[in-house]
């Protein structure tokens, strides 16, 4: 096999890479003692938390791709846990935004804390260069992802 062979095979497994790690991740924070819900509402939060600006509900509805009345129902449960609050919008009074409560900072930490820890056990035995190497391109194709091609 030549490295154009290669190469196609390695970026062909990418998708497939993807899937297993979206399982396995959730997966090893349930065993961890995270819900199902816990999950649902990390994915509220981050967004939350990684907005650029103000974030309404209809904005997660179209960042997670799920119908407004699905992304609704996912807020209302974090509003109602104590994780998000809703806050008038400085730049307009009739919109509502989302806002992170201290307990919806504490949770992205606990989330990002275990995350770490099984990143670091995944990972226990590659150097530290290749470990490094590895989360700066997993977080530069992260933050790629959301660019406009």
């Amino acid at each position: 096999m030549d490295v154009d062979e290669n190469s196609d095979a390695l970026l062909d497994d990418v998708g497939a890479a993807f899937s297993r790690l979206r399982r396995r991740t959730s997966q090893s924070l349930t065993d961890q003692g995270m819900t199902k819900r816990d999950l649902t509402r990390n994915l509220i939060i981050n967004l939350v938390d990684e907005a650029t600006g103000e974030i309404t509900v209809g904005a997660v509805a179209d960042q997670l791709n799920v119908d407004p009345s699905v992304a609704s129902r996912m807020v209302t449960d974090c509003i109602d846990s104590g994780y998000v609050r809703r806050e008038a919008s400085a730049s307009d009074g009739r919109r509502t935004v989302l806002k992170l409560t201290s307990a919806g900072i504490a949770l992205r930490d606990r989330f990002r804390q275990l995350q770490r820890e099984r990143f670091e056990q995944i990972t226990s035995a590659w150097t530290d260069a290749d470990r490094l190497n590895f989360a700066r391109l997993l977080v530069r194709y992260a933050a790629d992802s959301g660019r406009d091609t």
